[in-house]
């Protein structure tokens, strides 16, 4: 019914803003309502009541004031205004709480590494360590009493004064703006990136926020140089799989042409050979299939790093596929004297997969276990369903055996577990590093168990049936 110029002056609302408004609702923030109401019916049941609380500008920011409500009768002696006066006190409750909490809280404030902040409701700052001081370049004690907002850069002021009044309602320790770039401003102007914490400190004068600041230049120094570094790696690596992909290309015409004619001649075409010149013919053909067979795991990879290979999925026979793997690799096992044993489960029959790419799978693994094994061993090859519409292929052999600690380095590129056992074996290191990409094509997984001396099982789960892909490229 009255609002005066101090009241406009305080509040920031006119009297056009504020007669035939709730006073409530105007300047009486979420929470403190009830308040208002033990102190309003006090004031109608005495006559008089005061009080110091929070009370809400029309900016959004919180003042303290000293509240007196006066009851004003009239002839009958009813009550019939209720006078409300208002002092702000926001400094005097500044100086209280500073002085409450330096005598708690300086001496361990000041034994922290971190920059720390401790303001009030109203956004005021009640205590800064020296490390604040030095982080900010103010001088002891000048930040006292100022808003929080001063040590932000403009942008952020506005919606800093929202979510600071949003956190008094819900006090809880988190971090500050997670995910967001935030800086600080100093004094002079300029501006550093930080890192916040907020944690709530209930005291006798009421809750407190507490800020922990921490300067992170250094680390976003270190960041950017590592992106720049990650994208010069990048680079190279894209360059790395371009050649490799345009060098097994080039090297796959001329190799064609080479056992192609080896064929030509082996096969005797253009006249007889003598024993001599068919074995020398056999070591070309065996030669160069398997410089073909290296160069095309060599693309297989860049393609599969490179997001270039697709499964095509198919229905066909298990039982047919592994058996047409096993007819492959049967010249070695026969030289070796070594038994392949296949079992499959009941009622294992048709997966829909991709052939070749499961093809590939059983052949690495499986010539990998007959390479590994001594003449006259044994490997086998099981397979048998799993849940979640799976099935488990497991290739275990009674060969070598692997150490514990290099399994780990078995699907790396390149990487060959001995140099002894490379120059016995043969081979790049390529095979299991292909494989295990072909199996995660799939979105399967490979294991492997072993033991020096008495062989291992690599152990392999595929989906029993993929989802086809449309013509645009969709999954049905």
């Amino acid at each position: 019914m009255y609002w005066n110029s101090g009241a406009e002056r305080l509040f920031g609302y006119t009297a056009a803003d504020a007669l035939g408004s709730s006073v409530d609702a105007l300047i009486v923030p979420h929470g403190h309502v009830d308040d208002l109401d033990q102190y309003r019916r006090e004031a109608l049941a005495t006559g008089f009541s005061t009080f110091e609380t929070a009370r809400l500008r029309k900016d959004g920011s919180l003042i303290y004031t000293v509240v007196s409500n006066k009851a004003v009768y009239d002839a009958e002696g009813r009550v019939e205004f209720i006078v409300i006066t208002q002092k702000d006190v926001t400094h005097l409750k500044v100086l209280r709480d500073a002085k409450l909490v330096e005598s708690q809280y300086r001496d361990l404030l000041e034994s922290t590494p971190d920059a720390i902040i401790m303001a009030n409701q109203t956004g005021r700052i009640v205590l800064a360590n020296s490390q604040a001081e030095r982080l900010f370049g103010y001088e002891r004690g000048e930040m006292l009493g100022t808003l929080v907002e001063v040590l932000l850069p403009s942008r952020y002021r506005g919606g800093h004064v929202a979510h600071r009044s949003g956190y008094f309602g819900q006090p809880r320790t988190r971090s500050m703006g997670a995910g967001l770039e935030l800086y600080g401003l100093r004094k002079d102007g300029s501006e550093f990136p930080v890192e916040i914490s907020l944690s709530p400190l209930k005291t006798d004068g009421g809750t407190l926020v507490m800020s922990a600041i921490r300067d992170i230049t250094s680390r976003k120094v270190i960041e950017r140089a590592l992106q720049e570094k990650n994208v010069e790696l990048e680079r190279a690596n894209q360059a790395k799989d371009r050649f490799l992909a345009s060098m097994s290309h080039e090297l796959r015409t001329p190799l064609n042409g080479i056992i192609g004619f080896a064929e030509f001649l082996s096969d005797g075409k253009p006249g007889s050979l003598n024993d001599k010149q068919k074995e020398y013919l056999g070591d070309i053909l065996n030669s160069g299939r398997h410089l073909l067979h290296l160069i095309n795991d060599m693309l297989d990879l860049v393609k599969i790093q490179a997001g270039r290979v697709d499964a095509t999925p198919e229905r066909f026979s298990l039982r047919e596929a592994i058996d047409e793997v096993c007819t492959g690799v049967l010249p070695l096992a026969v030289t070796k004297g070594i038994e392949v044993r296949v079992t499959i489960a009941s009622g294992l029959q048709f997966v829909t997969i991709d052939k070749q790419r499961f093809k590939q799978i059983l052949f690495n693994l499986l010539s990998n276990a007959l390479k590994f094994t001594d003449d006259h061993g044994h490997v086998g090859i099981d397979a048998t369903p799993v849940d979640g519409g799976r099935f488990r292929l497991v290739v275990s052999d009674d060969g070598i055996g692997i150490r514990a600690e290099d399994i780990g380095r078995l699907f790396t590129e390149f990487e060959q577990l001995e140099t002894g056992t490379a120059r016995r074996f043969g081979g790049t290191g390529l095979g299991l590093a292909l494989t295990k990409k072909l199996v995660e094509l799939h979105g399967g997984e490979i294991d492997v168990e072993s033991e020096i001396g008495k062989g291992s099982r690599f152990g392999v789960v595929l989906p029993l049936a993929m989802a086809e892909r449309s013509e645009t490229g969709g999954e049905q």
